[in-house]
């Protein structure tokens, strides 16, 4: 009679498969609370301590530890040496394995979870049983997913039993042991410094996408297996369109960035992204009006782009978003009148963030201590995130010129430095009335990039005439970036400071009757 050893933490389907097994002539082990609802089902049941003589001890801790066990399933059954050594030692082949583990990773998420908790969830025997199944996948069957039983139960009811898909059912347990090991690692070497000399993640692969930035170029998306599923671009939830593509994921990632800033604010944010960085942000009264007032930044450059909201999106702000072509919007929510309205545009991508999304943009709790991860070809960088500046805040600011900046000033100096947190290096950005009017981002000098927010500005009709305030991402290494900045109508300066030209700088806006606050923070974005 064939064996087969079942001991499941998920006990989805073992019910069905563990009949399926018993149909077709296989000895059903097994262990704890899979053999008790096994029993209950109705299915004759094996004890693993009457297999192996010995009792399960320390309340379910050791229990398939055993040589019984492993001989049964590591006997390789073309090798005489093997079996005549199991038959020596009266131990029966176990031909199907089926186990899944402890549940680590859903224990460490809770928020008061102890040491002693997480350390009762590591999984000694599954994994055990798992690799000395999959290491033997010539001659065993060995399932880590409950998803398999019944592609399992047809193979092994038609004897169609082939090497290659036992081998994928190996792989599929070497990756599920091994992000397993990966998770444990990571909540232990916690408090051990932040980069451990070695650092696994695992991956799932959500979906192949057509192709990547190029269409010569293959491409697929995976989440972080480790993280909360509620973090970041892999948690959002797509209501209708094509497709997502490799950029837009991408500019989504830099459009959740943008908003960020503003996700704790009780005024509506949008911002319009083209090529992961914004060409226009603002925060409005209304969702139409943020939308609006984001859009006037650089209306040119906004066909075919990425645009996020912190607010549901309502009827209104549809109606005018529909006449423009978009690649993607993405909302907390959008409105029935607003759905209506958008699925109109059969290509348009509608996307939402759950809650808890929403809440890990608007808590910087969430982001301390989160590692970003870059690959380089040959290697990887790491670091930890950024918390995102907020509008409302001016912690650690310090005016440096003889000019203090106005009350509407500082308000319009707040909103610009929360803003230029998303826009890429080099980066400029004018605004007026918490909204950007003229941005400057990517450029191979600090100069340039001043220049070219002034003629964005004064392209798109906000010209120097009203006046507006001017952040800039890191210091002004000379002079000439503030001279610019005067000539674009600039009344005002946000910028982290620290150069060792500071006074010339300095200098150069009080010539121009300007008013300079350091921050003391860099915002690079690379």
């Amino acid at each position: 009679m064939p064996r087969a050893v079942l001991s499941v933490y998920d006990k989805t389907g073992v019910v069905e498969f563990a009949r399926g097994l018993s149909e077709l002539g296989y000895e059903i082990v097994s262990t704890g609370g899979t053999a008790r609802q096994l029993r209950e089902a109705g299915i004759d049941v094996t004890g693993v301590s009457d297999v192996t003589g010995f009792p399960e001890i320390m309340d379910g801790r050791v229990k398939t530890l055993h040589p019984v066990i492993a001989g049964g399933i590591l006997a390789r059954r073309d090798n005489k040496s093997d079996m005549k050594e199991i038959e020596k030692q009266k131990i029966e082949p176990i031909d199907v394995v089926a186990v899944n583990l402890y549940p680590f990773e859903e224990t460490i998420a809770k928020p008061d979870v102890t040491l002693a908790d997480a350390l009762e969830q590591i999984d000694i025997g599954g994994p055990t049983m798992l690799r000395e199944a999959a290491k033997n996948h010539p001659h065993v069957t060995v399932i880590c997913d409950p998803a398999d039983y019944d592609d399992a139960l047809q193979k092994l009811e038609s004897a169609d039993v082939d090497l290659e898909w036992r081998r994928s059912l190996a792989v599929k347990v070497f990756r599920h042991t091994s992000g397993y090991d990966s998770a444990i690692s990571h909540y232990l070497s916690k408090g051990a410094g932040e980069f451990p000399p070695d650092f696994s993640v695992r991956l799932q692969k959500i979906q192949d996408l057509r192709y990547g930035e190029n269409p010569d170029q293959a491409a697929a998306f995976y989440r972080i297996a480790d993280t909360p599923t509620s973090r970041g671009v892999a948690s959002l939830v797509q209501h209708h369109g094509k497709e997502l593509s490799y950029n837009n994921i991408l500019d989504l990632d830099g459009a959740l960035m943008c908003i960020s800033p503003f996700a704790r604010s009780q005024r509506p944010a949008c911002a319009v992204i083209k090529h992961t960085t914004p060409c226009g942000i603002a925060v409005g009264d209304t969702v139409l009006q943020a939308y609006q007032r984001a859009l006037s930044s650089d209306p040119t450059s906004a066909f075919g782009s990425v645009i996020a909201f912190t607010h549901e999106v309502d009827g209104d702000a549809a109606d005018t978003l529909a006449e423009l072509f978009i690649e993607c919007v993405v909302a907390p929510g959008f409105s029935d009148a607003a759905i209506e309205r958008l699925t109109t545009k059969k290509n348009l991508r509608i996307l939402s963030y759950p809650d808890t999304v929403a809440a890990y943009l608007a808590d910087r709790g969430h982001l301390e201590g989160n590692l970003e991860l870059r690959g380089v070809p040959g290697g990887a960088l790491m670091q930890t995130r950024s918390d995102p500046p907020w509008p409302g805040e001016d912690e650690g600011w310090r005016v440096v010129t003889k000019r203090k900046p106005t009350k509407d000033e500082m308000r319009d100096l707040r909103f610009a430095w929360a803003a230029i947190w998303g826009v890429k290096s080099n980066a400029i950005l004018l605004a007026r009335d918490d909204m950007a009017i003229g941005i400057g981002a990517g450029q191979m000098s600090r100069v340039d990039a001043a220049k070219l927010a002034g003629f964005k500005a004064q392209q798109a009709g906000h010209g120097p005439e009203k006046g507006c305030v001017l952040a800039s991402d890191a210091f002004f290494p000379f002079r000439d970036g503030v001279d610019a900045a005067a000539e674009a109508g600039v009344t005002a300066i946000v910028e982290p400071g620290g150069s060792i030209r500071d006074e010339e700088v300095i200098a150069a806006a009080d010539e121009h009757k300007l008013a300079m606050v350091f921050t003391g923070r860099r915002l690079f974005r690379h």
